[in-house]
């Protein structure tokens, strides 16, 4: 005779405990909502990309609509694709799929986290981060990709230095360097947070 006793369900809960535990699906919206912004982000992605291969077979509308998108400017027309435009639309490209990793990241671990178990072990396809996913790990992740985000921009004002004034520059290096610290003070406090409650469970 096994020693392991069934448990018995847990019972049912009260009317309001109930609505309160429900309201997570609210969420649900702002969710959906994301990946509509992702359609378009992978749209844009793709119109992008589509001038860029234009541009390099010769078309000139498509290479004045490259540089009106990145916002370079020179004392002489640009009438070829040259290396720093290549360069700042690549850079823009990057941007996009960064921020759709982070958009990824927010849908996923947030529905995940927040909403709904989406029961993803053993699925072949399931992200590697998603299996130890909570609401701090969430929020490390999510304080890295954006610094990911912000090193593109600036690197791309950077190239792009002579279109920008010296307040701008300085102005996003700041942030830069505050998003960078900021990202710091989170992994470290959550590393802090996670050495008491290893503590605590010992005793």
């Amino acid at each position: 005779m096994s020693d392991h006793s069934v448990k018995p369900p847990p019972p049912p809960l009260r009317p309001l405990p109930n609505l309160i535990f429900a309201s997570r699906w609210l969420q649900l919206p702002l969710y959906l909502g994301l990946i509509a912004a992702q359609a378009v982000y992978v749209l844009h992605f793709l119109v992008e990309l589509w001038h860029l291969i234009e541009a390099a077979f010769g078309s000139q509308t498509a290479l004045q609509a490259l540089i009106t998108s990145i916002g370079y400017k020179t004392a002489t027309p640009i009438v070829t694709l040259n290396e720093t435009v290549i360069m700042l639309v690549v850079l823009a490209l990057i941007d996009v799929v960064m921020i759709s990793n982070l958009l990824i990241m927010v849908i996923v671990g947030g529905y995940e986290t927040f909403v709904s178990r989406m029961y993803l072990e053993g699925h072949r396809d399931q992200p590697e981060w998603l299996s130890h996913v909570n609401a701090s790990v969430l929020k490390v992740k999510l304080a890295t990709a954006i610094i990911g985000i912000s090193s593109i921009h600036l690197l791309k004002t950077f190239i792009n230095a002579d279109n920008y004034t010296d307040r701008v520059l300085i102005a996003q290096t700041v942030i830069h360097i505050t998003f960078l610290l900021s990202a710091i003070a989170i992994a470290y406090t959550d590393k802090i947070m996670s050495g008491i409650a290893s503590s605590s469970g010992k005793h």
